[in-house]
């Protein structure tokens, strides 16, 4: 029949370790949105698909227009960037703590059961 070998991470079982667990995809759990390098842009594509928010942009490049330049450029940017900035953060420590909760179960002590 069918049957699994279980090799322990430790002491002379090390190196027959390292060479069989090359062969499988590790069991991490990893529930967060970005990475480092994806976080702005992802986070603005993720936000642009908002309609307030293409609104707002919307007004912004008009603005940039001088026929139809109703305020000064810098402070119809104002309150799209702050907004953008605001929930950038909250996006960014929210899955910051994801990540650490994921870290937190990945390292915790599993017990295996041996005859």
């Amino acid at each position: 029949g069918k049957h699994r070998i279980v090799i322990p991470c430790l002491g002379h079982f090390r190196e027959e370790y390292e060479k069989v667990s090359k062969l499988y995809m590790n069991n991490k759990i990893r529930t967060t949105k970005y990475t480092l390098l994806n976080f702005l842009p992802r986070n603005l594509f993720e936000q642009f698909h908002r309609v307030a928010n293409l609104y707002f942009l919307f007004l912004v490049v008009l603005n940039w227009v001088p026929l139809v330049e109703a305020f000064q450029k810098e402070i119809t940017m104002l309150p799209l960037v702050a907004v953008l900035t605001i929930i950038a953060v909250k996006d960014g420590l929210e899955d910051y703590s994801r990540y650490k909760m994921d870290k937190k179960i990945n390292n915790l002590l599993t017990k295996v059961y041996s005859r």
